[in-house]
């Protein structure tokens, strides 16, 4: 199983325009639902007065938490072209809302799937997308006595430590790569006195 995902470095976004129509798509990181309701609120408090808010997006690395919304449009035309784009850039966290100002021209169903489509495509397009790695976390003890054999371990691995106390009784946090999880787990608890977490 690979260990890395796609998504966006920072916020990106573009202007769409088909038949008087102006498609605002603006694509955001986010790491949870919160995060994500957060950057669409935002959207819809700003543009209030545009007559569509519509916007999708996927979480996770397994690709498995997603949702999309067509915030009024014919149903099918809005959030799942939306969803479509960041399927096919193979992104994951990651947030699209695309804002419609009406022209007054209507754009009929096909229209309005190539349209969200397209300002979802050059919102992500004007991002830079980025490969990270999945992590994570593995917390224990240690007696002072284990600590030459611990970090020992620890330069040899070169994890992200999160956290680390050295006292009478130690413990550390760390964030290794997924697919080193269990091997690592397995060679700290073959040093004497580690108890994993």
């Amino acid at each position: 199983m690979a260990d890395t995902y796609l998504t966006l470095d920072s916020p990106s976004e573009a202007i769409f325009r088909e038949k008087m129509s102006k498609f605002l798509a603006f694509a955001h990181p986010a790491t949870t639902v919160e995060e994500a309701k957060a950057v669409i609120a935002t959207y819809q408090k700003k543009y209030f007065d545009a007559r569509h808010v519509c916007w999708a997006y996927m979480l996770g690395f397994e690709r498995t938490n997603f949702q999309s919304n067509d915030n009024g449009e014919p149903s099918g035309t809005a959030g799942k072209p939306i969803l479509g784009q960041i399927n096919s850039f193979n992104l994951t966290d990651v947030v699209i809302v695309v804002v419609r100002y009406f022209g007054g021209i209507k754009l009929g169903t096909s229209g309005l799937i190539a349209a969200y489509r397209e300002a979802a495509r050059m919102a992500i397009e004007e991002g830079a997308i980025v490969e990270r790695k999945v992590m994570k976390q593995i917390t224990y003890t240690f007696p002072y006595l284990a600590m030459n054999d611990v970090m020992r371990l620890i330069k040899q691995v070169q994890p992200d430590i999160l956290a680390q106390q050295f006292d009478n009784a130690c413990s550390m946090t760390i964030a290794v790569r997924a697919d080193d999880h269990g091997t690592i787990v397995a060679r700290l608890s073959d040093i004497d006195g580690v108890s994993i977490i």
